[in-house]
């Protein structure tokens, strides 16, 4: 059997599983639309978080950016893992104890303010759409390389099937559609990882063949890659090149940005008691923690399997030839992939060789100068690429590369999935409901909300297929959007009684608005004279990256809440009551009489 009918079977296989399981899960009720009646078990919530949480960043860029990022890209892994367990140590338990179905509706309640409430629905709706362009962006690249159509038609099928099994199923036919989702993705991503680690050291535990013996040389298989990466002229992969300050905001903004991103809040209000909440996430810190596990060393063994292909005896012999790489079947990834224009070569030198190195170094600038090369010749490789590559990379059966390409997108699937489904919920219940026509009937909110889904699922069908100019920038900007605006919101509802409803709107708004005009500021959207050459590299502020500056935001939105709320009267009584009862067990103190 061919690899393209391989590949169709089993991406077609998931999607019918996908479909089927949405047709038994349908929802009937509002409560099973947004929350799936509240009545999913605890370990089936917790691999449904996994599956949500762990979006086609995790699964297919992360390893790419530790590959060629190292010890500065591990705060990916410190930042993303750190706010899932901030989200459920602080926040979850809490959210559950309320009793709502939105964030939205929490803080609309808690700040005793629909003007609130409109404001994080304006907060939900932005992070949340500029997060799905990526898992749309995705779902068309997977598509596009494995079952060879265009990406255009990648995503109008990917969108087909989101429609079907959200639109209909809501958040309980979603739950259920993640656990398989998680189920295919995880399988995909630690195959592969298995099948590597032993190729490379013997080791069939990816986490441990990390600090292995490398079977080639002998050597630890980190110091093959160091000594690897030094003789091509590369920074050393445990080298820090970062500033401590951008470091620390950047993994901050990741971890509180994680924990206000409202489609992985909701997932704890699908369980039936406050204990299962706590339980869940439990669970789901197990089932994220296999594959966060396993990235550092998908990345570190696909980097050196990348540079051994181009360099197969070492840089002081000769580099991969175009003949073999148009001829020999160990190297058909190369000719895969260069089709998809995401990874480019050129012979700039005419020797027929392709010479990859890092040419801004002035020891191989040297080196070129004596053997006659005209700089790097591996011009292109996209690193989002590299977890779908790695199987063809190491050459491993075909039935394992069909995996990962459901792997990829079921990654994407269920991420945006959990996106649209906040996004529609905010719509419907938050703004209909709550703003437009609170009397509106069960059924017709349940009618409201599946327009609202479809419709979401249009435009990110759009901006997927028609990306700003800012795409590559999208995580980013949905992170640090959830990170200044809505985690400070939920965080001082749940543990202060003193902020009001001003210093939340006015806290929210400031965090938002500083942290939106700094990213595009510093990205040059605005089209302001001389803001178009600012980069990462050319921080506006002290060492500050665009992409760090949502812990920044995260505190302005503190520090405003916190002034405003003391300058203006106290809360209601009931109010600070309500968050009394949030946080403390009902009964608490009775036995000593406290």
């Amino acid at each position: 059997m061919d690899q393209y009918t391989l590949n169709l079977l089993v991406v077609g296989a998931t999607f019918a599983l996908y479909i089927g399981i949405a047709i038994w899960a349908r929802a009937g009720s509002t409560s099973e639309f947004y929350a799936a009646g509240r009545g999913v078990h605890p370990v089936m919530n917790g691999m449904a978080t996994g599956a949500d949480w762990m979006s086609a960043a995790s699964f297919i860029s992360m390893a790419g950016l530790i590959a060629f990022g190292g010890y500065d890209s591990s705060a990916y892994l410190m930042g993303w893992t750190g706010g899932y367990v901030l989200l459920a140590m602080l926040l979850a338990p809490y959210l559950r104890k309320f009793g709502k179905f939105t964030v939205p509706e929490f803080i609309g309640d808690r700040f005793y303010s629909n003007t609130a409430r409109m404001v994080a629905v304006v907060c939900l709706i932005v992070a949340s759409v500029t997060y799905v362009i990526g898992q749309m962006t995705g779902v068309g690249v997977a598509f596009s390389r494995f079952l060879e159509v265009s990406n255009d038609t990648g995503l109008y099928i990917g969108a087909a099937i989101v429609f079907v099994y959200a639109v209909l199923g809501g958040m309980k036919g979603i739950t259920y559609t993640q656990v398989a989702q998680y189920i295919v993705l995880i399988t995909a991503y630690t195959i592969p990882a298995v099948f590597i680690s032993l190729q490379l050291t013997g080791n069939p535990i990816p986490g441990l063949g990390l600090f292995s013996e490398h079977g080639a040389t002998g050597q630890p298989l980190l110091q093959t890659l160091e000594a690897t990466l030094k003789d091509l002229g590369f920074n050393a992969y445990t080298e820090r090149n970062d500033t401590t300050l951008n470091m620390f905001l950047f993994t901050m903004s990741l971890m509180i940005g994680t924990a206000g991103l409202p489609h992985v809040i909701v997932r704890f209000f699908t369980v039936p008691r406050v204990a299962d909440a706590r339980s869940s996430a439990g669970w789901a810190l197990v089932f994220i923690a296999i594959l966060y596990l396993t990235a550092p060393a998908v990345g570190a063994m696909a980097r050196l399997n990348i540079m051994t292909t181009m360099w197969p005896n070492g840089v002081s012999g000769e580099a991969v030839s175009l003949e073999d790489i148009q001829t020999k079947d160990e190297l058909s990834w190369v000719r895969n992939w260069e089709v998809t224009g995401l990874l480019k070569f050129e012979d700039k030198n005419g020797d027929g060789q392709i010479q990859y190195y890092n040419d801004a170094s002035a020891d191989m600038q040297a080196l070129a100068t004596e053997r006659g090369w005209q700089g790097n010749e591996l011009t292109t490789f996209n690193r989002d690429i590299l977890v779908l590559a790695n199987p063809e990379i190491a050459g491993l059966p075909g039935w394992v590369l069909a995996l990962v390409a459901a792997g990829g997108l079921a990654a994407a699937l269920s991420t945006a999935a959990g996106l649209l489904l906040a996004i529609s919920s905010a719509i419907s219940h938050d703004l209909i409901k709550g703003a437009v026509n609170p009397n509106i009937s069960e059924r017709g909110e349940l009618m409201a909300a599946r327009i609202a889904m479809a419709i979401a699922i249009a435009v990110a069908t759009y901006l997927g297929l028609n990306p700003p100019g800012f795409a590559a920038q999208t995580v980013a900007l949905a992170f640090g959007i959830a990170a200044a605006s809505l985690f400070p919101a939920i965080l001082l509802g749940i543990f202060s009684k003193r902020i009001n409803n001003k210093g939340a709107i006015a806290g929210m708004l400031a965090g938002l608005l500083v942290t939106v005009v700094y990213i595009f500021l510093h990205k040059g959207w605005f089209f302001i004279p001389d803001t178009n050459s600012f980069s990462d590299s050319d921080p506006l502020l002290l060492s500050i990256k665009s992409t760090s500056f949502g812990a920044v935001g995260a505190l302005i939105n503190f520090a405003v809440a916190y002034v405003v709320s003391n300058a203006t009267e106290e809360p209601p009584e009931e109010i600070q009551d309500l968050v009394e009862s949030i946080r403390i067990p009902k009964g608490a103190g009775a036995a000593t009489g406290h």
